[in-house]
């Protein structure tokens, strides 16, 4: 199994954000997240820098504006404050627990356990972090498997993540769309099939947001052809235009 991803270009960019975040919670209170390690893992570019940390959002701004670095309360009540360093934004999010959901957003609280906020997030290769030195840290035991075969599963249970968060289907076919191979994860088509009602739930802007970055993939045919075949985008268009979809993609 990979332990760790070495020292990446990024890393030192985001250095004053770790240095002014270790200044006030000691080495190791803060990791980078999500996209940025899985991306690394998979030799795909990286662009976001998601950080996780143990400091709550005002010990955050407190640390970022002791070092002369800006902070912007951009999710303050999710736990978000987005650094800037060099010209460069950093999401920085506190570990987390949902409390409550309603399939749209989440109470949450803030803890000190990265396997807890771990257990939050949607797939496990999302869910894979790693410090300043590229050690890589993966609580569900399979992010980093998962990322290198390209397999979109579902932190614990499917039809949980997309209870909590029905914007996870559209996700699990965006992720389908740019990372899967093979066969995809059976758990999770019948998962998101059985909970596609929940999508009429979703805001609009949501939903044209995740629709336009799964249709960003290099050949995203199948995926919307699977998409037709459980339900999903009869709930997002007309009925009448998904009907010849699996045909139409057949023939481009």
């Amino acid at each position: 199994m990979t332990h760790s991803i070495g020292q990446k270009p990024w890393m030192q960019i985001a250095a004053p954000v770790f240095d002014a975040l270790e200044a006030k919670g000691g080495p190791g209170c803060a990791r980078f997240v999500g996209g940025c390690v899985r991306n690394a893992l998979i030799g795909q570019p990286v662009g976001d820098l998601d950080i996780a940390t143990v400091l709550t959002p005002d010990q955050v701004t407190q640390a970022l504006v002791a070092a002369g670095l800006k902070a912007v309360p951009t999710g303050i009540d999710h736990g978000t404050v987005t650094a800037v360093a060099g010209g460069q934004p950093f999401e920085i999010t506190t570990l987390r627990r949902d409390v409550a959901t309603d399939g749209r957003r989440a109470v949450v609280a803030f803890t000190q356990d990265w396997s807890e906020d771990a257990q939050r997030r949607d797939f496990n290769l999302n869910a894979v972090y790693c410090d300043r030195q590229g050690n890589l840290f993966d609580p569900t035991g399979q992010g980093v498997a998962d990322a290198k075969a390209g397999r979109i599963v579902f932190v614990g249970e499917a039809a949980t993540r997309i209870e909590e968060d029905s914007l996870r289907i559209l996700r699990f076919f965006r992720f389908l769309a740019w990372y899967g191979k093979g066969e995809p994860d059976a758990a999770a088509v019948a998962a998101c099939a059985a909970g596609k009602g929940l999508l009429k739930n979703l805001a609009a802007e949501r939903v044209a947001k995740e629709l336009l970055k799964l249709l960003g993939a290099y050949d995203p045919r199948a995926t919307l052809a699977l998409m037709a075949q459980t339900g999903v985008l009869a709930e997002l268009l007309p009925a009448a235009q998904c009907s010849r979809l699996p045909q139409v993609l057949d023939e481009v």
